[in-house]
């Protein structure tokens, strides 16, 4: 390997040269390997070397000078680099096309023509009509897709609302990720050309759809838990306090949808029903058990008013038979005895004001039926006596007894 000047400099290790077949320096023979018989390699030199005598291993001196021969090494060759296509199915499509006809390969060759030179990347416009299509075709085609996987998800009896939902979640991810990466292969687009750009962009994405990204697995996992599903009946608070009530319409990628009885609806991020405290009224069961608060006056029949308001809760149909209706006695208020009716319902979503309404208007009947009475908020007032207080009422007493005799 030492036989030639061209093979006994060390390469750049930066450089990283290919190695060449070595020849004499002398004859410009190959040098043959006496072990192997195969002609020797060796990497070109950066810098003049002396000439080695392959016989005695030694340098070749000048005989004028007496000091050794240099070797200088021809430059390698490089080539320099051509553009490459950004798009490289856009080159086999424009191919295929001009084969099958002149005229359409012919406009094909003008769209090409008009192109723009990034470094060693060509863009033309040809390039841009491909990738336009394959979007097309790739959107297009996983749209289809996901129809399809919904409606045989929605065909399986044994899946109830809630796996079906995840389910069609998880494939439509998977569908659309596989849809990206088809359109990739099918654009044949290199992405060493993007290297510059996708740590930049990578990192503005990640901080852009950090809470996208955590609604998306919010969701999930509150459709595998079960612990909210389409239908149910909750009740959220805001971080001021506010409380919405409604029922689950929808469990989208970055928020729930709940519609309340006034037909408004409510985007709660995924988020929130994780780390807030939720309500949930058809959890484990669709039984909700309401409380109506009624008074009654100091003077009536009590346990009359009792039997009346538990006639009055049995009468209205959304009420349950079983569970029956209860009445407790609360407490002795300042102006009335404060009873509360306990009644069952199994549709929340129905809301609960009506059946409070329908139960209060039915008990107004019957009390009037009874003669029992509501009563007024009443107050006692306990006067204390001095001389101030002495002197007005003898004051409108005096008042009094001469109104009296100028009307006699």
């Amino acid at each position: 390997m030492t036989a030639n000047a061209q093979a006994t400099a060390l390469p750049d290790p930066d450089a990283a040269p290919e190695a060449q077949p070595l020849l004499d320096p002398r004859t410009g023979e190959p040098l043959i390997d006496p072990e192997t018989g195969e002609q020797m390699m060796g990497v070109p030199s950066q810098e003049p070397v002396p000439i080695i005598d392959p016989e005695t291993g030694e340098a070749i001196l000048d005989p004028e000078t007496g000091e050794p021969l240099m070797a200088i090494p021809s430059p390698v060759e490089t080539a320099e680099p051509e553009p490459s296509e950004a798009i490289g199915s856009s080159e086999e499509l424009k191919e295929a096309v001009s084969e099958r006809s002149e005229t359409v390969g012919g406009m094909v060759e003008s769209l090409d023509a008009m192109a723009v030179e990034v470094g060693t990347m060509r863009i033309s416009l040809w390039d841009g009509v491909v990738v336009i299509g394959v979007i097309f075709l790739v959107i297009a085609l996983a749209w289809v897709l996901t129809k399809l996987v919904h409606s045989a998800l929605a065909r399986f009896t044994r899946l109830d609302e809630t796996q079906r939902l995840l389910g069609e979640k998880l494939i439509t991810i998977a569908i659309w990720a596989g849809a990206f990466f088809l359109g990739i292969d099918l654009l044949g687009i290199d992405l060493t050309a993007l290297a510059v750009f996708s740590g930049a962009f990578g990192l503005a994405i990640g901080f852009g759809l950090q809470k996208t990204f955590g609604n998306l697995i919010a969701g999930i996992i509150l459709l595998m838990d079960k612990s909210i599903k389409p239908g149910d009946v909750i009740a959220v608070a805001d971080q001021a306090g506010n409380s919405t009530f409604g029922q689950i319409r929808k469990i989208g990628i970055r928020a729930v949808s709940i519609t309340t009885r006034d037909q408004k609806e409510y985007l709660i991020p995924n988020e929130n029903l994780m780390i807030n405290q939720v309500e949930n009224w058809s959890y484990s069961s669709r039984n909700v058990r309401m409380q109506v608060p009624v008074g009654v006056s100091y003077n009536c029949d009590i346990k009359k008013a009792e039997e009346l308001m538990l006639e009055a809760a049995k009468s209205c149909k959304r009420v349950k038979k079983s569970p029956p209706p209860t009445c407790w006695l609360d407490e002795y208020g300042d102006s009335s005895v404060n009873f509360i009716i306990h009644c069952w319902i199994s549709d929340p979503e129905d809301g609960v004001g009506n059946v409070k309404s329908e139960v209060l208007k039915k008990l107004w009947d019957l009390f009037q039926e009874s003669d029992i009475e509501i009563p007024f908020p009443q107050r006692d007032l306990n006067l204390r006596g001095n001389e101030q207080f002495d002197q007005l009422v003898a004051a409108i007493s005096q008042r009094v007894e001469q109104g009296n005799k100028s009307d006699s």
